[in-house]
């Protein structure tokens, strides 16, 4: 739909008629300042209306209603002018949009967002700051640090810690295994380091700890290292979906037998389908006495850093060679804003690289706090702005209260659930996911109530009335609520229940010989 731009003149995306090269009318600049003044508010407009008239979490857009639209589109044609493309990209993003502040959104690990950090990014997108040294960001590198110092002090890694803002839980992941790596074969004995040359002829040796229900992105970063997704060795988890510590055990012993070298261990706080937190200081100790690294990854469960209520489920992070941290999960920052610390900055060397041009070692050594000594990256935008307002304009007991809200309603839905016959629901929630699937009385054939609720997912999200996650647990699918709102009211998920529950009854009424049939696989919570 267009929506009405109440008469106002077209701002021009650069005068017509006037030369398309001409970077003084076409650039952000002082020159530009009053055009982009009107085309900030000719956006927040745009939004508001969008908002306004949203009543779903989702259009219910099916990919081949939406691609013919994409595919008429003519990039070397362009509009002219900020309305026109305002109205192009209303039909073709906005209106089908999918909203995670809408209480009916509750597949993915996708939270609302804090006003301070949408307006920390209207300052700093604009400037363009890149963090990676000091001559291109300036106090931007300080706050940065003070970020990380911060971070590091909550999670109690000790003085010499250190880090760096990261893309997400899949970067801190590799960086911290790549960091846990190349600690590791430094001490092998008569090989000069990885860096300049290589893995260590034993490196098919090598392995990594981490339980069956850890994040895929582990076995992304064996691959990516070069050891591959089979030097990952799953540990079984207990029925609480927490790695087992005796299970651990025999693994480690079967290693030492096997001659195989594990080198670190994944212990996840927050696990992406059960919010499950394995047994950390049990981990630590395990660690420590056989010499292994530790990687905490905290990217779900990192916001319980900042609750007075349920900081305690963390006990033992304060342990950990390194730790990830995803700040658009559990802190209610935009995407993307996370970070990698490690607990001695000695180790962030192994990521290290000295460009003449960029960041010169003589640089380095003059104290010049240039942030691309210590990260995976080299040009990154300044993500930690968004954190920083929200801390000094809400402050942290806020986002710690708003976790701790999301987690008491968890527990309220998963009470309804479990007080509905029609409903099976798999364990009592860890954090803030839910696990369930509709399975009514006289209906037992796995296949048809995997049928089900394949189909329930579907018409929810076909007709825009909620977005639901799947996944498969020990071979069953399992619909899944993953909760991070915390404006959501228990009301607005019974109504949900209420809905799944009238899908469901409907579907099992009538022949399910129509249904499609089970899907090889379904995808999981990034």
């Amino acid at each position: 739909m267009r929506y009405d731009t109440q008469a106002t003149p077209a701002i021009p995306l650069r005068p017509l008629g006037s030369p398309p090269q001409d970077p003084s009318r076409a650039l952000f600049s002082e020159a530009t300042l009053s055009a982009y003044h009107q085309g900030m508010q000719r956006c927040v407009d745009q939004v508001r209306r969008t908002l306004d008239h949203h009543r779903r979490p989702t259009s219910g857009v099916a990919p081949d209603e939406l691609q013919p639209l994409i595919d008429a589109i003519d990039l070397d044609s362009p509009l002219e002018t900020l309305d026109a493309g305002l109205d192009e990209l209303q039909r073709l993003y906005l209106d089908h949009a999918v909203h995670f502040h809408d209480p009916h959104y509750v597949a993915h690990l996708n939270c609302p967002i804090t006003l301070p950090s949408v307006l920390a990014e209207a300052i700093a997108t604009p400037l363009n700051t890149a963090v990676e040294t000091w001559d291109q960001s300036a106090g931007a590198t300080l706050i940065e640090q003070k970020l990380i110092d911060w971070v590091g002090a909550r999670i109690g890694l000790g003085d010499a810690a250190d880090g760096v803002f990261t893309s997400g839980g899949t970067q801190s992941n590799l960086m911290a295994l790549m960091i846990a790596r190349d600690h590791a074969c430094a001490a092998v004995a008569d090989h000069p380091g990885n860096r300049h040359h290589g893995l260590p002829d034993n490196f098919r040796e090598l392995r990594i700890l981490a339980s069956d229900v850890s994040h895929f992105s582990v076995q992304k970063a064996a691959a990516l290292m070069g050891l591959g997704y089979d030097a990952v060795i799953p540990v079984p988890t207990d029925a609480e979906r927490r790695m087992d510590v005796e299970a651990l055990g025999a693994i480690l012993a079967e290693c030492e037998r096997d001659g195989l070298k594990p080198f670190a261990l994944v212990a996840t706080a927050g696990t992406t389908d059960f919010g499950s937190i394995d047994p950390l200081s049990a981990l630590a100790s395990i660690c420590q006495s056989r010499g292994l690294w530790l990687h905490v990854d905290a990217a779900y469960g990192g916001g319980l850093l900042l609750s007075r209520r349920y900081r305690h489920w963390l006990a033992g992070i304060e342990q950990a060679d390194s730790v990830g941290v995803d700040f658009h999960k559990t802190f209610f920052q935009p995407v993307s804003c996370s970070a990698c610390l490690v607990r001695e900055r000695d180790h962030l060397q192994y990521v290290t690289h000295y460009a003449d041009y960029l960041n010169p070692r003589d640089q380095a050594e003059t104290g010049t706090p240039d942030l691309v000594n210590k990260s995976l990256q080299t040009t990154r935008r300044f993500d930690a702005l968004k954190l920083w307002m929200t801390l000094r304009i809400q402050g942290a007991e806020a986002l710690g209260h708003y976790l701790e809200t999301v987690i008491g309603l968890t527990r309220e839905t998963y009470r309804m659930l479990s007080a509905r016959e029609a409903f099976d629901v798999l364990m009592p929630p860890a954090l803030s996911t839910l696990l369930f699937r509709y399975a009514p009385a006289g209906i037992e054939e796995e296949a048809r109530i995997e049928a089900l609720n394949r189909k329930i997912r579907q018409i929810l999200s076909r007709r825009g009335e909620a977005v639901v996650a799947a996944t498969r647990v020990d071979g069953r699918l399992y619909l899944k609520f993953t909760l991070l709102n915390p404006l959501t009211r228990a009301e607005d998920l019974a109504r949900l229940l209420d809905r799944i529950a009238e899908h469901g009854d409907a579907l099992a009424a009538e022949s399910l010989t129509a249904l499609p049939p089970a899907h090889p696989s379904v995808p999981e919570s990034p």
